[in-house]
């Protein structure tokens, strides 16, 4: 694979709004969750793309190793990044590392690995496929 893949990606940037909150006055985590799983999904397309690999759907198979380092706050504007782990035949699984700046820093405030898996949709039904197309 190219190092352009390997590179950390910037695959969605949100402001945390008020509806989204939990009786504490901070983000539910479900929200993130469904954040990350975009975010993974938009950086799993980067890496894909970046590879010169078919434009192939793909669905969340599996989202494991989710942490939750710090409360995220209303109004916060929220980076999800996005690391390539592994690229398996049909499979490609995502690192995606949640900051917000914080006194111009950084900080970490959710992690998680998420799996996407390349599928082929007919009569309804999905088949996985390889993730590279037909090379080997």
């Amino acid at each position: 694979m190219t190092d352009k893949s390997h590179e950390r990606y910037l695959a969605v940037k949100a402001v945390m709004m008020p509806r989204d909150t939990n009786s504490h006055g901070t983000i539910f985590g479900g929200v993130l969750l469904s954040h990350i799983d975009l975010a993974g999904a938009v950086g799993a397309r980067h890496a894909i793309r970046s590879e010169g690999w078919p434009d192939v759907p793909m669905v969340t198979v599996a989202m494991k190793s989710v942490a939750f380092h710090q409360p995220v706050h209303v109004g916060e504007a929220v980076s999800f990044w996005t690391d390539l782990l592994r690229v398996g035949r049909t499979s490609i699984t995502m690192q995606v590392t949640v900051e917000a700046d914080r006194d111009d820093e950084p900080v970490k405030l959710t992690e998680a690995e998420v799996t996407y898996v390349a599928v082929e949709l007919q009569d309804g039904k999905r088949r996985p496929v390889p993730i590279r197309g037909n090379q080997t």
